[in-house]
């Protein structure tokens, strides 16, 4: 049986998608093939690379894609994980099945933090949110 491929999609593909993608690798990864990308490329994240591998997932070897690279990749599904992109899904992927789910952007809330370990937190809040809807509710929207 061949694997399912979906993409994470976000504005640069620099946290939330990355961890999205790590999640599912880590999670789903004998049935479904997980991709991320963005509208954007912004590199990865270093801070979601760190609080990904507290949890013991590393994503420190994924790179920044734009979602044109993905063409060719038979996606049935594409979960879009902030509104900016959500608003500006490029047409190509609209052939997948595409979902919107939300998450805060992990850097914007950081910005506000006291402290490293206060910004670390506010990567970890959406890591995990990012984590129980992947673990718990992605398979239902395939």
């Amino acid at each position: 049986m061949s694997k399912r491929h979906i993409l994470f999609l976000c504005t640069g593909n620099s946290c939330r998608s990355q961890m999205a993608e790590g999640w599912a690798r880590h999670f789903h990864g004998d049935e479904i093939e997980a991709h991320s990308a963005g509208i954007e490329t912004h590199g990865l994240n270093p801070n979601a690379a760190k609080v990904m591998r507290e949890a013991g997932v590393d994503i420190s070897s994924h790179t920044s894609k734009l979602a044109s690279s993905l063409t060719e990749v038979p996606l049935e599904l594409v979960v879009t994980v902030c509104g900016h992109a959500d608003e500006n899904c490029p047409a190509f992927l609209t052939s997948a099945k595409v979902v919107h789910v939300g998450f805060d952007d992990p850097p914007k809330l950081a910005k506000e933090a006291a402290n490293e370990e206060a910004a670390l937190d506010c990567y970890r809040r959406v890591r995990d949110e990012i984590r129980d809807f992947v673990r718990d509710q992605l398979a239902s929207h395939l």
